[in-house]
């Protein structure tokens, strides 16, 4: 049995001049003890979806089940047995680290030392802090916090929307190796990021954008449903690079990444002609390599 079902999830917002779609019949499972990455950029429904899933918001229509139950039906259970972590810091800023911490773990009838081991190794990098008041932490300290308070009860699954965001690189990595951890002790984990290069780290993917599940699969399966070979370009005037790439004949798409522009053609045998066509637009020192295709560029093609 999945850890999560989705069943044709409808969800719309009341504003003018009409409802704004938050999730458009979103259909998925989750297995028991894997990782599962939403990705998707703001406003993709992302948090739409993990309000339902966590009892906190109620769909227009279709159906949830979270460990077999029903998110409307036994919303009371579901909260006993899920850990949920908001995209915004939600813990009491005026309780110190400790406090917050046994508070939570007092909610759910048990003690801090009975489930210390899940996150002795997440708790370890703030327990020096654990008399600060949690509003006076740092960005990456609320956020292991907040994690070892929805850890705390050993939740069968745990939500986790946007746990890096605004985070330093240094503690993204650091977080998404704690959910390693957590993974291998049995705990289903479902995470929702804006970032394309976290979804990687994930054994499965859904890609959402604008309330519409683009695709569905493993990273590695996502990166082979590019279907169409893929080039990197560079010059020195990357923005009239841009401009000239998408004027090229034959140019089927061509978007900026980082310090490249990535192009496919309609018919790859007139890569021949993008150089010379380059140079003829002052293009002078241009670089042009093939390359594998990445998340980001099955995202970028999918909402075409």
């Amino acid at each position: 049995m999945p850890a999560v079902e989705i069943q044709h999830i409808r969800k719309t917002y009341p504003a003018k001049p009409s409802a704004v779609i938050a999730l458009e019949e979103i259909s998925l499972d989750v297995p028991e003890g894997e990782l599962f990455g939403v990705i998707g950029p703001d406003g993709a429904g992302k948090t739409s979806l993990f309000r339902i899933l966590t009892t906190l918001l109620l769909a227009d229509s279709g159906t949830a089940r979270v460990i077999g139950l029903d998110v409307v039906k036994d919303y009371r259970k579901i909260r006993q047995r899920v850990g949920y972590m908001p995209g915004r810091f939600s813990l009491y800023q005026d309780l110190s680290v400790e406090e917050n911490l046994r508070f939570f773990a007092s909610i759910f009838h048990t003690t801090v030392e009975e489930n210390y081991h899940l996150i002795k190794d997440i708790y370890s990098h703030i327990e020096p802090f654990k008399k600060r008041k949690a509003g006076q932490l740092s960005g990456g300290m609320k956020q292991k916090l907040a994690l070892c308070c929805a850890l705390i009860h050993r939740p069968d699954v745990l939500f986790l929307d946007e746990p890096t965001t605004g985070v330093d690189a240094l503690s993204r990595v650091e977080f998404w190796d704690m959910l390693g951890k957590l993974k291998k002790e049995g705990i289903t984990i479902m995470v929702s990021t804006p970032y394309m290069d976290e979804a990687s780290l994930c054994d499965k993917v859904a890609l959402l954008n604008k309330g519409s599940l683009l695709a569905l699969d493993t990273p590695d399966g996502i990166r082979a449903s590019f279907g169409e070979s893929l080039w990197a370009v560079k010059s020195a005037d990357m923005y009239r690079l841009l401009l000239d790439l998408r004027e090229f004949p034959g140019i089927s798409s061509a978007f900026p990444f980082g310090e490249f522009c990535h192009i496919t053609l309609s018919d790859n045998r007139k890569m021949e002609n993008l150089a010379p066509y380059l140079s003829g637009r002052n293009h002078p020192a241009t670089v042009i390599h093939k390359i594998d295709p990445g998340i980001e560029d099955v995202f970028m093609k999918k909402m075409k």
